[in-house]
């Protein structure tokens, strides 16, 4: 006896299979998942609109995307969130450009038109590699040149304003207004530190956390950091009362760890060792627990970074131990599980990594304001990106897709961004589905390109270069395969 079935068709009007427990068909679905991360191809009445003829004729870049998102075409408004993603931005920055002053970045404006695949006989500036409108080929050939003058231009005033923002970072502008740095000389000077002043080598460490964080290049924090380091040195070498010398030992615990999270962005990873091993000393010298958790679970994540899972399971097991007899107040002891999570992951233990999981998630439950500067920066805002990470370490497609694709709902940075496209694709690897892989993969590289964030992007797709050997017949995952190799060889 057959049972019949009502009939189920996509918003496109296509029949459903049976088969298929989505709400659209297999193109639609190709088409969603293209939007996702990158604009989708537009017909050419899509730029006819009279919001996007004022916005063009503004010259008002911000104004143009916002119409972009709120046309008609669409069947809805896109959020600035999944457009911020496009462009290399977070939700608030994409904001502020469409609400505020025209942006005169020549580089941002070539970017973002390219992005959005805004017709060149549109925009206000030229495209380089676009051929010039209403002109001959004869001609073509010199007024290109015009362009990659503009070009080179603008990256003559990058490079002047990366000096003075570098030259800017070495003094630590502001500094001054919060922390009295004459006094800490003084002070270091005569060998004669109080408990206020070594509060003050406290909140300026927490100011170079922040300079740390804002920096794009890491690296550029480290001579401060270093004449910091040295004053705190030249401070212990003198008698101090025990409380006094409890306060330095936890500043340089601190310090050492900032330093080694400056060696870890750049790859170092035997100096950031070294550095975060120094930071354990220290903080147990000043039975700080909290400090000391953290620079183990820092010391361990190098092992988690390698893949050398049972090297890092130890130390977190002491970071755990220690965070026990630390704060109750602190995130420590979640953020330790978080990376526990991780580990369990890599060595193939799914009921592990849910526990700890699970553990980590109860930061939420914490009282409070939670600690979010300097050495403790954990709240809970990346546990959906870890879960579905862990996932995917787990070789569990089905868990993962669902939390990651959530993820780039959210608004986080390119960075992570960058992170969450490349577990993405490496779920298509695991479905053996090479247009998710493609789509996700190519995806990753232009957040890597955008952003400069080559190394921490980059190394995700290095990792995942060697999975993409059996689908080397196909053309697009080749082309893949190249682009993460030149990737690596320009960080290099």
């Amino acid at each position: 006896m057959s049972v019949s079935r009502t009939a189920r068709y996509c918003r496109c009007g296509a029949r459903l299979a049976q088969d298929n427990p989505a709400s659209t068909c297999g193109p639609c679905g190709r088409r969603s998942l293209n939007t996702l991360v990158s604009a989708p191809e537009v017909p050419p009445s899509f730029w006819d609109t009279e919001q996007l003829r004022d916005a063009l004729a503004a010259r008002h870049m911000g104004r143009v995307i916002h119409a972009y998102r709120r046309n008609p075409w669409h069947r809805q408004p896109l959020p600035q969130t999944l457009v911020a993603g496009w462009v290399g931005l977070t939700q608030t920055q994409l904001s502020r450009i469409e609400t505020g002053a025209p942006t005169q970045d020549l580089a941002k404006l070539i970017q973002w038109a390219r992005v959005l695949r805004i017709p060149t006989a549109l925009l206000w500036f030229s495209v380089p590699g676009s051929p010039p409108q209403g002109h001959d080929t004869g001609r073509a050939s010199t007024t290109a040149v015009e362009p990659s003058r503009q070009v080179d231009a603008m990256n003559r005033r990058e490079l002047l304003r990366l000096i003075s923002m570098t030259g800017a970072l070495l003094a630590v502008p502001g500094l001054d207004e919060q922390v009295d740095l004459d006094r800490l000389e003084h002070a270091v000077t005569a060998g004669r530190i109080d408990l206020a002043t070594a509060a003050e080598h406290e909140r300026l460490n927490a100011q170079l956390w922040q300079v740390f964080s804002r920096s794009q290049t890491k690296q550029a924090a480290l001579p401060v950091v270093r004449k910091q380091l040295g004053a705190l040195r030249a401070a212990l070498q003198h008698p101090q009362t025990s409380a006094v010398h409890r306060k330095l030992c936890t500043a340089t615990a601190d310090l050492f760890q900032l330093s080694g999270e400056i060696f870890f962005d750049g790859d170092q990873y035997t100096d950031a060792a070294q550095c975060y091993a120094l930071a354990a000393s220290a903080s147990k010298e000043a039975g700080a627990y909290d400090l000391w958790a953290c620079a183990m679970t820092r010391h361990a994540f190098i092992g988690v970074y390698e893949r050398q899972f049972e090297q890092a399971a130890p130390l977190l097991e002491g970071a755990a131990t220690l965070a026990r007899r630390g704060n109750s107040r602190l995130s420590t002891r979640h953020w330790v599980a978080a990376v526990q999570a991780q580990t369990h992951a890599g060595l193939g233990d799914l009921t592990a990594c849910e526990q700890a999981l699970a553990k980590a998630e109860e930061v939420t439950n914490l009282d409070g304001p939670v600690h979010t500067g300097g050495w403790l920066r954990f709240e809970g805002s990346r546990l959906a990106e870890e879960r579905g990470a862990c996932y995917v370490e787990l070789g569990r497609p089905d868990l993962a897709e669902a939390t990651l694709t959530s993820a780039l709902h959210q608004e986080i940075s390119p960075r992570r961004r960058g992170s969450v496209l490349t577990d993405l694709a490496t779920i298509g690897v695991q479905r053996r589905d090479t247009h998710q892989l493609v789509t996700y993969g190519n995806a990753a590289l232009d957040v890597a390109r955008q952003t400069g964030s080559a190394g921490y992007v980059g190394r995700k797709l290095a990792a995942l270069r060697p999975q993409l050997a059996p689908f080397r017949a196909d053309t697009h995952v080749r082309h893949l395969e190249q682009e993460i190799s030149r990737l690596k060889t320009v960080h290099a």
